[in-house]
């Protein structure tokens, strides 16, 4: 592997971009013990906490992706940083649950101009044979903040609160996102000068008629697969209080063991999706993603349970590299930031409306249940789909 090829660019400072911008979306998860205690919340309520966030999230993709195409991602980059974590100090300092949902949605609409700005300016700073280990690396301090967050979140709930947890994380981060934007400037104007040479001709035309179809269904499967996970996923931490009998922060800090998997499943799955194509890759946690969310309740507290989220991890930061690969090499330079939005937007869209769903459906089926119907919905649509993605082709 060619280091010197994918860090040579801009990649060291989008890591660090990445990771700064997933530091407050990171820890409303972990903290929902604490929420729901603050506010004495039933399991739809605490949903709605998680896809307030989520939702706006989605919603902010599309015009941000629209933008990105249009004028200087920087622009909805510090607004993806700076303002994520302005809005997280407003969460953090409200006092009502009414308020807090306000300003989760505020902070989901700000957060929506990182990702469909990133990957094309990631995309030109690098060889095309190297797109799938970039974004591998890339997703390394995305999946990072997801692994710290727990842990530094919980300590600081512990400490001062849970709403100091976001007024600590906040500050700093508003300051890092306004360098991230002076230092992306600086690199972006030295980059002009000195292009990186490309050994693959970009494809300016509209993709075929198959192209096309098989991108919506590409599209559809893995916005089932994101939308499954994050709805199912939002409910480890009470599942691991009520189902389990651990306490709050075991159950915060429990998330940490799936996202510790990004230090090596993110960039291995770039490498295998360069190696052996994206569709093939993801095709291949898809199918074992279903299973994996139905023996969540089944196997036993302890080291099973820790393999099993371990393998969500994995499941989870293939997926990402693999699908960010396969859209850029499959869409026009001018439109794929569009694009990107689309594919953000779905998947936090689908997890959003899913999340209070599943919380209704565990208040009145049960966590064995619920998460078995989840997993064979999943199941079921991979099946689907591989039918029109199996192809001998990235």
């Amino acid at each position: 592997m060619n280091l010197r090829a994918i860090f040579g660019g801009a990649l060291p400072l989008f890591v660090l971009g990445h990771f700064s911008h997933h530091i407050l979306t990171a820890i409303t998860v972990p903290l929902t013990p604490f929420i729901r205690s603050a506010f004495n919340l039933d399991y739809t309520q605490s949903g709605l906490v998680v896809s307030a966030f989520t939702l706006a999230y989605g919603f902010g993709q599309l015009p941000a992706g629209w933008l990105a195409d249009r004028i200087d991602p920087r622009k909805l980059m510090i607004v993806g940083i700076s303002g994520v974590a302005l809005a997280g100090i407003l969460v953090g300092l409200s006092q009502s649950y009414g308020w807090m949902i306000v300003f989760l949605v505020l902070m989901g609409i700000l957060a929506g101009g990182y990702h469909p700005s990133a990957p094309p300016l990631i995309s030109a700073s690098v060889r095309p044979e190297h797109l799938g280990k970039a974004f591998g690396f890339h997703n390394i301090r995305g999946g990072a903040s997801y692994f710290l967050a727990p842990l530094v979140a919980v300590a600081i709930a512990n400490a001062w609160g849970w709403r100091n947890a976001y007024v600590a994380l906040g500050i700093p981060t508003v300051a890092f996102g306004i360098a991230f934007y002076i230092l992306l400037g600086r690199l972006n104007a030295r980059q002009k000068a000195t292009p990186v040479p490309q050994t693959v001709k970009e494809d300016d035309g509209a993709p075929h008629r198959s192209e096309k179809r098989r991108l919506v269904v590409f599209l559809i499967l893995t916005t089932v697969i994101s939308a499954t996970i994050s709805s199912t996923f939002s409910f480890i931490p009470l599942l691991m209080v009520d189902h389990f009998g651990v306490s709050k922060e075991m159950a915060a800090a429990s998330l940490s063991v799936p996202f510790s998997a990004v230090f090596w499943a993110s960039p291995l799955g770039g490498y295998l999706a360069d190696r052996f194509g994206s569709v093939r890759m993801i095709l291949a946690v898809s199918f074992i993603a279903g299973p994996a969310i139905f023996l969540l309740t089944v196997v036993p507290f302890g080291w099973a349970l820790g393999a099993l989220l371990l393998l969500f991890g994995v499941i989870i930061y293939t997926r990402m590299s693999a699908s960010e690969s396969f859209l850029i090499h499959q869409t026009p330079v001018g439109s794929r930031s569009t694009i990107l939005g689309i594919y953000y937007f779905t998947g936090m869209e689908g997890g959003g409306i899913l999340t209070p769903v599943v919380g209704y459906m565990i208040d009145h089926l049960g966590f064995t249940t619920t998460f078995a119907a989840a997993g064979g919905a999943l199941l079921t649509v991979t099946l689907i789909c591989s039918f029109w993605l199996w192809e001998k082709r990235k």
